[in-house]
């Protein structure tokens, strides 16, 4: 798991090869805690076509405001420096895995 910084957001959201699952989060968020394993699954399940990423909103807050987080955890689903989707506080693990599956087509 990508931690990113501006640097490193440009870097592979803008100008990476593969699809990047970014979580926006923070240390003090309950439910973003709660969702951490399920996230680590997801990076280990899907890393052969996707990098995922974690933007701590605290320690990043011009970044969190530049994409528009007003929520979190926020999963925003970049490919080429472009949105495909996101969703907002999962469920579960299933929900994530969902979501990646139906926005990427696979």
């Amino acid at each position: 798991m990508i931690h990113m910084n501006q640097e490193l957001f440009d870097k592979h959201v803008y100008q990476g090869d593969k699809p990047v699952l970014v979580d926006f989060w923070a240390p003090w968020c309950v439910y973003c805690r709660r969702i951490a394993p399920a996230m680590a699954k997801i990076d280990q399940q899907f890393s052969d076509i996707l990098d995922i990423a974690q933007v701590n909103i605290d320690d990043h807050p011009v970044l969190a405001r530049q994409e528009q987080i007003e929520v979190i955890p926020t999963l925003v689903l970049y490919r080429g420096g472009e949105v495909l989707g996101s969703i907002v506080a999962p469920e579960s693990k299933a929900k994530i895995d969902e979501f990646i599956r139906e926005t990427l087509g696979n």
